[in-house]
C-alpha cells in the first residue's frame, strides 16, 4: 500500500515539470503570435505611410514641374475730375478710365528674364478717338553677377519718383503730380541699353544709352519736353541720350537719388534751327519714419538753343514737396505743393503752382480709393476736386 502511494506521488512529481513546461510553451507561443500581429500591423501602417509620402512627393513634383515661368499682372485707374477754370469760367467735368495696363513677363533662367507692359489709355483708341495703345516696356534683363544687371530693349527711364513705379496703389492723389508729368516727363520710356551696378548694399548706379527726345521746333508745343517723347515708334536716332542715376537706400526709411541726362540735340537735327544741346538734372528724397512720409523732388532742364531761348524754354524746371500720414493699413492723408514752369527762361510770370490735399483708402493693399481737392495758381487760376479708384495685381 505504501509502495503504491509512494509510486503515485513520485509519478505526480515527475509529471509536474512536464505539465508546467507544456503550459509555458503554449503561453510563449501565444505571446509570439500577438507580437507578430503587432509587427504585421506596424509594417502595414508603415507601408501606407510610405505610399502617402510618395503620393505627396509626386504631387509636389508635378506642381513644381507644371509651374509656369510666365507671369501676368497689371493695373488700372478710373478718374472723375471736376475742375473749374476761373480765367475762362469753364468747368472740366469728366469721368475717364485713364489707364488699363497689362504686364507680361517670362523667366528663361534664374539670371535671364523678359518683361513687358502694354497700356490702353482713355478706354478706346483709333482714328478720332481719345485713347492710345502703347508699348511702355519690352526688354530682356540679365544678371551677369550679383553686382551687374543689364537691360536691352524698351524700358522706363531711371528718373524721378513716379516714372518707374506709378501703379495707383503706390502714390497719393488721383492724378500724377504735374512736375513729374510736365518737366521730367512721366511716363517716359526709350529704347536702348542699360546697366545697373550694385556698388554696395544700399548704393546703386544706373546707366543707359538710349533713343532721345525729338521736340517740335514750331507751333504751340515748340521745345516742349513732354511733346518730344518719341515713344520708340520709328524714333529718329540721329542723337542718342546718355543717362546716369545714383540711388542711396542704406538707411532704413530713407531714399536719396539724383539723375543726369545729356543729349547733344533734342531736335534730332531738324532743318532750319540750331542744334539744341540739353541737360536734365533731377534729385529726390523719400523719408519714412513710422507712419509719416515726406517726399520732395526737383527737376531742371537747360537747353542750349537760340530758338528755345527766344521762347523762354531754354530753362524748364519744377519742384514739389509732399508730406503724408498713414494711420493704418487702410487710411492715409496727404498734402502736396507743386510749382513748375515750362518757360522759366523768360521774364514773364509763367510759373504755375498747384496744391492738392486729399485721402487714400486702401480696400486691399492693391485696391485703393482716392479723393483730393486741387487749387491751381500763378499763371493758372483753377480749383475743384478729383475722385478715383485704382488696382494692381
Amino acid at each position: 500500500m505504501k509502495k503504491t502511494i509512494l509510486a503515485s506521488a513520485l509519478a505526480t512529481l515527475l509529471s509536474t515539470p512536464i505539465a508546467f513546461a507544456a503550459e509555458d510553451t503554449a503561453e510563449l507561443r501565444k505571446i509570439i503570435e500577438q507580437q507578430q500581429q503587432v509587427l504585421d500591423e506596424l509594417e502595414r501602417r508603415l507601408n501606407e505611410t510610405e505610399k502617402r509620402v510618395e503620393r505627396t512627393a509626386d504631387v509636389v513634383d508635378e506642381s513644381v514641374g507644371s509651374k509656369s515661368a510666365t507671369t501676368i499682372g497689371g493695373y488700372g485707374e478710373l478718374h472723375y475730375n471736376n475742375i473749374k477754370n476761373n480765367q475762362t469760367n469753364t468747368r472740366k467735368e469728366e469721368i475717364d478710365f485713364h489707364r488699363f495696363v497689362l504686364f507680361f513677363g517670362h523667366e528663361f533662367t534664374e539670371n535671364t528674364r523678359f518683361f513687358s507692359e502694354v497700356e490702353l489709355e482713355h478706354s478706346i483708341s483709333g482714328d478720332g478717338q481719345n485713347g492710345e495703345v502703347e508699348l511702355e516696356q519690352a526688354y530682356v534683363e540679365h544678371d551677369f553677377n550679383q553686382m551687374f544687371t543689364g537691360k536691352a530693349g524698351l524700358f522706363l527711364m531711371p528718373v524721378g519718383i513716379l516714372n518707374e513705379v506709378h501703379e495707383p496703389a503706390t502714390f497719393y492723389g488721383v492724378e500724377r503730380n504735374p512736375v513729374e508729368k510736365n518737366i521730367i516727363p512721366t511716363t517716359w520710356w526709350e529704347g536702348g541699353l542699360a546697366l545697373n551696378i550694385l556698388a554696395m548694399p544700399g548704393l546703386s548706379v544706373d546707366t543707359a544709352i538710349t533713343s532721345g527726345l525729338n521736340v517740335p521746333t514750331t507751333g504751340d508745343n515748340a521745345y516742349n519736353i513732354r511733346s518730344g517723347r518719341q515713344k520708340v515708334s520709328e524714333a529718329i536716332a540721329s542723337d542718342f541720350a546718355y543717362t546716369a542715376r545714383i540711388k542711396y537706400t542704406a538707411i532704413p526709411g530713407l531714399e536719396l537719388a539724383a539723375t543726369a541726362q545729356y543729349q547733344s540735340d533734342i531736335t534730332q537735327g531738324a532743318a532750319g534751327v540750331d542744334s539744341a544741346q540739353a541737360m536734365l538734372l533731377t534729385g529726390h528724397v523719400i523719408y519714412t519714419i513710422q507712419k509719416f512720409t515726406l517726399k520732395a523732388l526737383i527737376a531742371n532742364w537747360n537747353i542750349d538753343s537760340n530758338e528755345a531761348e527766344a521762347l523762354g524754354k531754354d530753362k524748364q524746371d519744377g519742384y514739389y514737396i509732399e508730406p503724408s500720414y498713414r494711420f493704418n493699413e487702410s487710411f492715409g492723408v496727404f498734402a502736396r505743393y507743386n510749382e513748375y514752369d515750362t518757360q522759366a527762361g523768360n521774364n514773364d510770370d509763367t510759373s504755375i503752382t498747384q496744391t492738392n490735399i486729399g485721402i487714400n483708402y486702401w480696400l486691399h493693399e492693391n485696391v485703393v480709393f482716392k479723393a483730393d481737392y486741387e487749387n491751381q495758381g500763378g499763371a493758372n487760376d483753377a480749383d475743384g476736386f478729383n475722385l478715383g479708384v485704382g488696382y494692381q495685381f
